[in-house]
């Protein structure tokens, strides 16, 4: 195999690592990329992830194929749009014959003569240089003591992905945690038939057992509660009875992160969201003095951030949470942050008979402190088209007027604040100046509040709309209302303004999350 980049030489490639039985994260292969060394000092230069989660393929589609660069993280489009270039021309490629078989379920080195000379495959163990990057950000020492407390409870839901091949080694063997605290923890080709998404929709097991369930499952619920994707590289956190949602998750990471993580202790270099996202991470970004960036959808817009050193924590509202430490979201570094922001607050609760700061607390705490944005997001799925772009052009001519836009505005809704401004999102990247247009169409309003709405696969399998409705509000004695009661004039409202459904047809969306 030859590696070839524009504008750098041609060099044979001479190694490959592969973690042990392949079960590798897609955050430990970002991590393994920046932070492993071979024998000789080598450094990887990228690396191929093969999984369900990016771009399924394959007859059942569940096959994807992912490059990561030296950076760790996603290959830029610059680099994609070559690859697929080259498929258009390349007319056979040589397969190498009679390879010795690697045991891929023995950590070891494999050497044989290839064309260029020796070639070495290496199978190395999966989550040690995880687990080392891991033990450097957190004090695992503070959150073993939570966690060894009777008072404090936790369950760890892998939903069958690559996620519970760290589980055990993680909580259990690092941390002290019981094996009963791992629900689904034993990775399966096929999720054990399930959906692993960490959202209260698939995650059914472990919403039971957090309270959140339908029926009453009998028993108390765990004080903690968390899930992650297939490849690991998403998470939901619960409290008991309690959800928490991703916008609010990463504004209450960040809100915290200084005085609850070593990795922090010297301060933020920024933070940043997808647009999308809701704004709950501009108001403490605001109010601790922080760099702020909004994003179009896409981690390898946080990825450039961080390689200039502009951004500390990023997050999008599709239950993905990170830092700079990799270039990937992570979401067993979600849950360790969230652990280590329960330990900080229960410093003094542990021992003895004091109540514990809960996930609940927490929140609630954060709301009366920076206000709350109450949030949904809408799916229109296998819509037409073309009614889909013809939505998406009402919108954006309705911007050309503002007090037109707020005299429809009132007429539909007389609670709702006015209109403060309204574009189609594009971004201009700080670091290499890229812009990114057509990023969704946002309608910003005076209270803080947002409309949003994003177009997507507008092939011959029909379109997706995607409506973000957020309600922000910062009266500390109205943030414990119910979501659906906070947010249904602003829902109506975007359903009406946007003529949802004489456009698409539809009279309810295909999924509310």
């Amino acid at each position: 195999p030859v590696r070839k980049f524009p504008g750098r030489p041609t060099r044979p490639v001479r190694r490959v690592w592969v973690g042990k039985n392949t079960l590798l994260s897609t955050p430990a292969v970002s991590a393994v990329i920046r932070e492993r060394s071979g024998a000789d000092g080598s450094k990887a230069t990228g690396a191929f992830i093969l999984t369900a989660s990016h771009n399924p393929g394959g007859p059942t589609e569940d096959f994807g194929i992912k490059y990561n660069m030296e950076n760790g993280g996603p290959a830029p489009e610059s680099i994609t749009d070559k690859i697929y270039e080259n498929t258009k021309t390349i007319k056979e490629y040589p397969i190498a014959q009679d390879l010795p078989n690697v045991d891929i379920s023995a950590v070891g080195v494999t050497s044989f003569e290839g064309p260029e000379g020796k070639f070495d495959v290496e199978v190395f163990d999966s989550a040690d240089d995880y687990v080392k990057l891991m033990k450097s950000i957190f004090d695992f020492e503070a959150i073993r003591k939570l966690l060894s407390s009777p008072k404090f409870t936790f369950c760890y839901d892998a939903l069958h992905g690559v996620a519970g091949a760290y589980a055990h080694r993680i909580f259990v063997e690092e941390l002290g945690a019981q094996e009963s605290a791992l629900l689904n923890c034993t990775p399966k080709e096929d999720f054990g038939g399930g959906h692993p998404d960490p959202n209260l929709t698939y995650a059914k097991e472990l919403v039971a057992r957090m309270g959140l369930g339908k029926s009453d499952t009998g028993g108390e619920p765990p004080e903690f509660g968390a899930a992650a994707d297939g490849d690991a590289d998403r998470n939901m956190i619960l409290g008991k009875r309690f959800f928490v949602t991703p916008s609010d998750s990463v504004a209450i990471i960040a809100a915290n992160a200084i005085g609850a993580i070593p990795y922090f202790s010297s301060g933020l270099k920024g933070v940043a969201r997808s647009m999308p996202t809701s704004a709950a991470l501009d108001v403490v970004a605001k109010s601790l003095n922080l760099k702020f960036f909004e994003v179009p959808t896409g981690w390898k817009f946080f990825g450039n951030l961080m390689d200039a050193g502009m951004c500390s924590v990023c997050g999008e509202e599709s239950f993905g949470t990170g830092s700079d430490h990799i270039r990937e979201k992570d979401g067993i570094w979600a849950v360790l942050a969230w652990m280590s922001i329960l330990a900080h607050k229960n410093k003094g609760n542990i021992d003895g008979n004091a109540k514990l700061v809960s996930v609940e607390d927490i929140v609630r705490q954060h709301w009366a402190t920076y206000g709350r944005h109450y949030y949904t997001r809408y799916d229109y799925e296998n819509v037409d088209a073309g009614k889909a772009k013809e939505l998406m052009e009402h919108l954006v001519k309705l911007q050309s007027s503002i007090p037109e836009v707020n005299k429809i505005v009132k007429g539909i809704r007389s609670d709702v604040a006015s209109v403060a401004s309204a574009d189609e999102f594009e971004y201009k990247d700080p670091v290499d100046g890229s812009i990114s247009k057509h990023q969704g169409i946002r309608y910003l309003f005076e209270d803080g509040s947002r409309l949003v709405f994003r177009l997507s696969g507008t092939g011959s399998e029909g379109a997706t709309i995607r409506l973000y409705i957020e309600q922000y509000e910062k009266d500390a004695s109205k943030t414990g209302r119910e979501s659906q009661e906070a947010l249904s004039p602003l829902v109506d409202l975007a359903l009406k303004l946007s003529k949802m459904e004489e456009f698409t047809g539809r009279s309810a969306p295909t999924v509310i999350t």
